[in-house]
């Protein structure tokens, strides 16, 4: 049972299309309310990256000002979410001698105070190095090795990454608003904590959160996240095709795309005809009309191309049979119409639209899964987690803070 928090957290999602701050509080059950929101259209922002400090500043200072107004309160820290920074991941093994005693809470932090997670080449930081799986003396698949015997006991840690680069410019760009960067967590890994119910986490799940300028994977077995991937298009690439397709202006292409849009072809698409006003016109100087065929037949071939992408990264990372049986879709470009359909034949797997679904106090309008990494952000601070502390991270997780101290306290007390 996780330990009440004490005064509000915030969680702060930059994406490449909107950015979002949700403010909560624990109502006292374990379970988190929301009492303040803001979000707006991102600026400076792309591929999950910063291309320019200023806009990116004032957009994030706009929206956690609003929360705050919303919320009645003023926050210092922030969890953070990272899309872009082109993030993988890699699987280390730890043992430790236990001596044939029966195995205690102190054995297990002391494997895991062993784990040297080792500095990364090539411009890329560590950003979670997660348990996942325990072994004793050879046998692997114990998700809790608490009261057992044995002479070793291994650890298995999924080091996750990114580069250097987009994670510090994302990181002081926040610094900049004189707000705390307490925990940076990857984007989808906090979309799976918001989506997923306890069967998925367990049984095996992946969540694919299509984003406005990148669209990131993360596969869940047993509670724990085994394997996290980015393909670098997302849904503002099919607002740049239907633009350049049908010569029309970025802002009509997107309107566009989320009135008439649809990853399926229909028979009336040919009968329905829509208006598109051409680039470089400022008055309506003649009607110019295209059938909705021509729109659809835009953007399935894109919404098909990003879901081959998808499962071809899934079978390479050889965990497709273990965690692609069940598949849920999130982040703003999830709703486009007939895609959990064309998902279903793509990816041969059960496939659901993913919702948050463990907080309370959010409004139809901020609880669809355009926020779910949002909502994931705040269900990680107070998810029972024993994630190792990494070297060279103190500028994104020191103890002092509210994620530090949640940690310390789960390690003192689990």
């Amino acid at each position: 049972m996780s330990k009440p928090l004490s005064g509000p957290i915030a969680a702060l999602d930059i994406g490449s299309n909107k950015i979002c701050c949700f403010i909560a509080v624990d109502d006292g059950e374990g379970v988190l309310r929301v009492t303040g929101v803001g979000h707006q259209v991102s600026k400076g922002i792309r591929a999950g990256a910063v291309v320019d400090m200023d806009e990116a500043e004032a957009t994030i200072r706009s929206v956690v000002h609003a929360a705050e107004s919303m919320a009645g309160e003023t926050i210092q820290g922030v969890i953070l979410n990272l899309s872009g920074g082109y993030p993988a991941c890699h699987t280390l093994g730890v043992q430790v001698a236990i001596d044939g005693h029966e195995i205690s809470e102190a054995d297990m932090r002391r494997v895991l105070a062993q784990t040297d997670v080792p500095e990364e080449p090539n411009g890329r930081a560590v950003l979670h190095a997660l348990p996942v799986g325990y072994s004793i003396d050879g046998t692997r698949g114990i998700r809790d090795p608490r009261g057992m015997f044995g002479e070793r006991l291994g650890v298995d840690i999924l080091v996750v990454t990114a580069t250097t680069g987009v994670l510090r410019n994302l990181t002081n760009t926040v610094s900049r608003c004189h707000l705390e960067v307490e925990t940076v967590v990857l984007s989808p890994y906090a979309s799976g904590l918001a989506t997923l119910v306890d069967d998925e986490l367990n049984l095996g799940a992946t969540v694919v959160d299509m984003g406005g300028g990148t669209t990131t994977i993360a596969a869940f077995l047993d509670g724990e996240v085994i394997h996290v991937d980015s393909i670098p298009v997302g849904g503002s690439h099919v607002t740049s095709d239907i633009a350049r397709g049908l010569s029309t202006p970025m802002i009509h292409a997107e309107r566009m795309k989320t009135l008439y849009g649809s990853a399926m072809a229909s028979p009336t698409d040919e009968r329905q005809l829509i208006d598109v006003p051409p680039v470089g016109e400022t008055e309506a100087v003649s009607p110019n009309h295209v059938p909705r065929s021509m729109l659809i037949g835009i953007i399935k071939p894109r919404i098909e191309e990003t879901l081959e992408l998808v499962k071809k990264r899934l079978a390479d990372s050889g965990i497709a049979k273990v965690a692609t049986q069940r598949t849920v879709l999130t982040g703003g470009a999830s709703q486009l119409a007939g895609l959990r359909d064309v998902a279903t034949q793509i990816l041969e797997s059960q496939v659901r639209i993913g919702r948050p679904s463990r907080l309370r106090g959010l409004a139809d309008a901020t609880g669809g899964p355009a926020f779910a990494t949002c909502s994931g952000l705040l269900t990680y601070a107070v998810r029972e987690r024993n994630e190792i502390a990494l070297r060279g991270r103190t500028e994104l997780k020191g103890p002092g803070g509210r994620i530090g101290r949640l940690g310390q306290w789960l390690r003192e007390n689990f």
